[in-house]
């Protein structure tokens, strides 16, 4: 009888240090076939199986200690999956590896993750940041380097992170990534955000400095995005509206400004249908090229989904875009228009 109450006192023990912390795997499997016309110099076309049409494929790993008095400590290891070819290429977890403490104060992360300067405002997307469809401002438009891989600005490297509670609707974060380089400080990255949630109405602005360098000459791309969003219940309209500048210790500055204009609507309690207008106004090189995209989404089950996304890019002066799809076209074409069509499926685990 003895033995079974210390048995018993150890289990309830186990269960109730079990009950302060969990690991949880989760992930995205998204593969379609697409199609895109004028995919190569020449004006060829390309077709296949392609990945990450409607949200980006992913796994990981996010877990959570409670470490009593309001303080948690946690971790989130996120990989991409490219679905197309198995990740040929290998498994890394540079989407997200963070390790960080949360309380009443906020959230503190260190590790790679998204910059606080794209984190929020990019989240107006109607197509998610990825596929075809998508609005490819965040960008490295005026081909320079920076030690942390990143020039998009996306993500950084070696990055200490601060998000604040929610006050009332108001939230803010900000984000400082070392360049951990000797001689240069290409690769440091700076950023933030605010934004106000309440309701129907979604507002965000941010700001991050990347330092850079291009021909051996260092300098720096600042960048102001303002996005906001307002559901009417029957459509939600979106806009984003985003100025770069590269700025060179030598010669002048160079400019590239880009604007989105959306709306999505429910349809028939289970899909969604999108429309949305890019404009990217490329004034460092005097071109500009315009983006209309149109997406519907059919939700299967809370997990399953099929999609499908028909864009339409026109280039116009110097400007040398392409529509953006992992598999089939990743690269600028050099051609003055081009279509894409994609159709696949989505499974939430």
């Amino acid at each position: 009888m003895k033995k079974s109450l210390i048995a018993l006192a150890v289990l309830a023990a186990s269960g109730a240090a079990m009950a302060q912390s969990s690991v949880t795997l989760f992930g995205i499997i998204d593969a379609g076939i697409g199609y895109v016309d004028n995919a190569t110099p020449a004006g060829g076309n390309k077709w296949g199986v392609g990945t990450s049409g409607n949200t980006t494929s992913r796994i990981g790993f996010r877990g959570v200690e409670d470490l009593g008095g309001g303080l948690k400590a946690g971790f989130w290891l996120e990989g991409e999956v490219f679905a197309d070819d198995g990740n040929a290429g290998g498994l890394n977890f540079k989407r997200r590896s963070t390790v960080g403490l949360e309380g009443g104060f906020g959230e503190v992360r260190l590790g790679r993750e998204l910059t606080a300067g794209y984190s929020k405002t990019s989240s107006y997307d109607l197509f998610s940041q990825t596929g075809i469809g998508q609005f490819s401002a965040w960008r490295n438009w005026d081909s320079v380097t920076a030690t942390n891989g990143d020039e998009s600005g996306v993500r950084s490297n070696n990055i200490i992170s601060y998000y604040t509670p929610n006050f009332g609707g108001v939230k803010g974060g900000i984000s400082y990534g070392f360049d951990e380089a000797v001689g240069t400080k290409a690769g440091r990255y700076v950023g933030g955000n605010v934004s106000y949630d309440n309701g129907p109405i979604s507002v965000a602005v941010s700001y991050d400095r990347l330092d850079t360098v291009k021909a051996g000459i260092e300098g720096d791309r600042d960048a102001l995005t303002l996005g906001g969003s307002y559901n009417f219940g029957v459509a939600k309209l979106i806009g984003i509206a985003q100025r770069n500048e590269y700025s060179y210790n030598v010669g002048a500055d160079r400019k590239y400004n880009n604007y989105a204009l959306g709306v999505s609507a429910p349809v028939g309690g289970a899909g969604e249908v999108k429309l949305q207008y890019a404009r990217y106004d490329q004034k460092a090189i005097d071109g500009k090229a315009d983006q209309l995209s149109l997406g519907y989404v059919h939700n299967l089950s809370k997990r399953t989904a099929v999609y499908g996304t028909v864009a339409y890019l026109k280039n116009k002066g110097a400007s040398n875009l392409g529509l953006q799809s992992k598999g089939i076209n990743t690269a600028a074409n050099g051609n003055e228009k081009q279509t894409g069509v994609q159709v696949g499926v989505r499974h939430n685990f």
